[in-house]
């Protein structure tokens, strides 16, 4: 079971990951090497965090338990239009 403070712990630690892999790509010391790769699946976690966070609102919202949302996976996460 995650806390919401749990998540926003982990979507913080993923923005600043994030942050620090693009200003090394940015800065041309970023390749399609495994820090590039890395940067993908931090964005798919990312990506993966907030629905889960959202997930967790809405039933809170409707009187559920935030504890009923799940971890979509990264296909279907991936897939959602903006």
């Amino acid at each position: 079971m995650t806390s919401e403070q749990d998540l926003l712990d982990r979507i913080q630690r993923l923005v600043e990951e994030e942050k620090s892999l693009r200003a090394r790509r940015g800065d041309g010391r970023l390749g399609r090497d495994a820090e590039a790769e890395r940067l993908d699946a931090v964005e798919i976690q990312l990506d993966q965090c907030w629905d889960l966070l959202r997930q967790r609102r809405a039933l809170q919202e409707v009187g559920r338990s935030p504890d009923q949302a799940a971890a979509r996976p990264a296909g279907e996460v991936e897939g959602y239009l903006s």
